[in-house]
C-alpha cells in the first residue's frame, strides 16, 4: 500500500485493473486514514463505511468481469448538500436533521454507474452559505496545513479531506467561490464549471443562478478525471447546457505556446497579501516562459461584484429556504398553531448566518425595494459579464489571485461578516458571469500556509483551463499534503 497517496485516479484504476491491487483494500486504505486523522481535522460529518465496502465490493466484481469505467473502485467524499438516495442529506443544518434523500442527484446517479466507493458526506457551512467552514451547525473543520486555521468554505470539509488524503477526491458546490476559495487555502486543485456545464438536478439549492458542482482534488488531472463523468446535459436541469462532452484528459499534457493571458489590475488590491501577490506575479512570468504571452486587461466593474453578489444570492435563498417549515422534510418544533410551529421551526432549525441572509433576501425582494436593489443587482450583473466578454476578446484566459489573504484563524472573523463577504472578492465575478474557473496550488505563504492561483475561462472553456493549469502544476512540483499527514 506505499506511495499510494501519491497516485492520481488514472493511475489507481491502472492498478486496479491489472490487479494490483483490489478496490477493497484501497477503500480500507482510506477508510483507516479517516480513522486515524479525522478526529483532528473534523471534515466527515459521517463515514459511510459500510456503504463504502459494499461498493467496492461491487467495483471488484466488475473489474473482475475485464468492465469498469474511470471512477470504478476509487473511494472518495461527497460534500453533504448532494441527494443521495436512502441517505441522511442534512446541508450542515439543524433544520434538515434526519431527512432522508428519496433520490439520487444526477451527478451521484453518474458516478454510481462509474462504479466509485463512496466513503462518506463531508462538512461545509450551512446550506453553503460561508467562507470558512465556521458556520456548519455540527462541527468546525480544520485546514491541514495548520490545525488552529480555517480550510475555507462553504465546501471546507471537501478541501480539507482531500488534502489530509482521506479520499483520493470529493465533490463540492460554488455559488461565490465555494470550491476554489477553500482548494486555494488547503493547498488542492478545485474546478468550478461552466454553469450549465453539471446538472443540478439534486444539488439542494442555495442560489439556482450561481450554483455549480464540481469536483476538488490533489491534482489537475484528477480534476479532469472527475469532471469528464459528472458533467454533461441533462432533462432533469432546465439551465443544463445541451453540449457534448469533450474528452478532458486528452488535454492534459499539451502545450501553451501561443496562448494569451489576461492580468486584470482590478485582481491586484491594496489589503492583499504580500505572499499571495508575490505567488500570482511568479506564476505569471511561468507561464509566459512556458510560451504564454501576458495581455493586461481591465474588468471595470469589479468594485460592484460582492455587492450584487449578495443581493442575488439573498434573494434566491430567502426564495428557495421558504420550502424547509417543519411540514415536510427534517426537523419540526411543537407549536400550538401552525403559525407558532413555523416560526419555531425556522428559529431553531437555521443557524445564524442563514438567517441573516434570509433575512436580507426577503427585504431585496419585498414591495418598494425590489427596483431598487435586485432588479438593479441584475442589471449590474449584465455589466459584470459584459466585462469578460470584451476582456476575452483580448486574451484566451485570464489568470487572478483566488483570495487576497490565506487561511486566516478560526473564529476570527466570525464575528465581522463584511470582511468575511470581502474575501470572496475574486471568486464572485467568475459566478455571476457563469463562467469557469478553478484553482491550482501556487505556492506557500511565510507561514508555510497555502496560495492559489485563478485561472478563468470563457464559458466551455474548461479544456484549455484545464491544459494550462497542468503546465503549471508540472512546473511547480508542489507538496500536496502536510507532513502530518502524509
Amino acid at each position: 500500500m506505499e506511495g499510494l497517496l501519491a497516485k492520481d485516479i488514472v493511475e489507481l484504476r491502472s492498478l486496479l485493473a491489472r490487479k494490483e491491487i483490489t478496490s477493497v483494500e484501497l477503500t480500507r486504505f482510506y477508510l483507516e486514514r479517516i480513522k486515524k486523522h479525522d478526529d483532528a481535522i473534523q471534515s466527515y460529518l459521517r463515514v459511510t463505511e459500510d456503504l463504502a465496502i459494499n461498493m467496492a465490493e461491487e467495483a471488484d466484481k466488475k473489474l473482475a468481469r475485464g468492465e469498469g469505467d474511470l471512477l470504478t473502485g476509487i473511494p472518495l467524499g461527497i460534500k453533504d448538500i448532494l441527494c443521495t438516495r436512502d441517505m441522511e442529506t442534512t446541508c450542515a443544518s439543524q433544520i434538515l436533521r434526519g431527512f432522508i434523500a428519496p433520490y439520487d442527484a444526477t451527478v451521484i446517479q453518474r458516478m454510481k454507474q462509474s462504479g466509485f466507493s463512496h466513503l462518506g458526506r463531508l462538512n461545509m457551512d450551512e446550506f453553503a452559505m460561508g467562507s470558512s467552514t465556521e458556520n456548519s451547525s455540527f462541527q468546525v473543520t480544520k485546514n491541514p496545513w495548520d490545525l488552529a486555521r480555517i480550510p475555507g468554505g462553504s465546501s471546507g470539509g471537501s478541501a480539507a479531506a482531500v488534502a489530509a488524503g482521506l479520499c483520493v477526491a470529493a465533490l463540492g458546490t460554488d455559488t461565490g467561490g465555494s470550491i476554489r476559495q477553500p482548494a486555494s487555502l488547503c493547498g488542492t486543485v478545485g474546478l468550478k464549471p461552466t454553469y450549465g456545464r453539471v446538472s443540478r438536478y439534486g444539488l439542494v439549492a442555495f442560489a439556482s443562478s450561481l450554483d455549480q458542482i464540481g469536483p476538488i482534488t490533489r491534482s489537475v488531472k484528477d480534476a479532469a478525471a472527475l469532471l469528464q463523468v459528472i458533467a454533461g446535459h441533462d432533462s432533469m436541469d432546465s439551465t443544463s447546457i445541451p453540449q457534448p462532452v469533450p474528452d478532458y484528459l486528452s488535454y492534459i499534457g499539451r502545450d501553451i505556446r501561443g496562448v494569451r493571458i489576461g492580468i486584470p489590475r482590478e485582481y491586484f488590491i491594496e489589503g492583499m497579501d504580500q505572499d499571495v501577490r508575490q505567488a500570482v506575479e511568479d506564476a505569471i512570468k511561468m507561464f509566459e516562459r512556458n510560451g504564454a504571452t501576458a495581455v493586461p486587461i481591465t474588468l471595470p466593474h469589479t468594485e460592484y461584484a460582492v455587492a450584487t453578489y449578495y443581493v442575488i444570492c439573498t434573494a434566491e435563498a430567502s426564495s428557495n429556504l421558504a420550502r424547509y417549515d417543519g411540514v415536510k422534510y427534517g426537523f419540526r418544533a411543537p407549536g400550538k398553531d401552525i403559525i407558532e410551529m413555523y416560526k419555531k421551526t425556522r428559529s431553531a432549525g437555521f443557524g445564524k448566518e442563514v438567517k441573516r441572509r434570509i433575512i436580507l433576501g426577503t427585504y431585496v425582494l419585498s414591495s418598494g425595494y425590489y427596483d431598487a436593489y435586485y432588479r438593479k443587482a441584475g442589471q449590474v450583473r449584465t455589466l459584470l459579464k459584459a466585462d469578460f466578454d470584451k476582456a476575452f476578446e483580448q486574451c484566451d484566459l485570464v489568470l487572478t489571485p483566488v483570495s487576497p489573504t490565506t487561511a486566516f484563524r478560526i473564529g476570527e472573523k466570525v464575528e465581522d461578516p463584511l470582511t468575511m463577504y470581502l474575501s470572496d472578492i475574486f471568486t464572485i465575478p467568475v459566478n455571476l458571469a457563469g463562467l469557469p474557473g478553478m484553482s491550482v496550488p501556487c505556492g506557500f505563504d511565510r507561514l508555510g500556509l497555502p496560495i492559489g492561483l485563478q485561472i478563468i475561462g470563457r464559458p466551455l472553456e474548461e479544456p484549455l483551463m484545464l491544459q494550462a493549469a497542468h503546465v503549471f502544476e508540472t512546473e511547480m512540483k508542489l507538496k500536496k499534503i502536510p507532513d502530518r499527514f502524509a
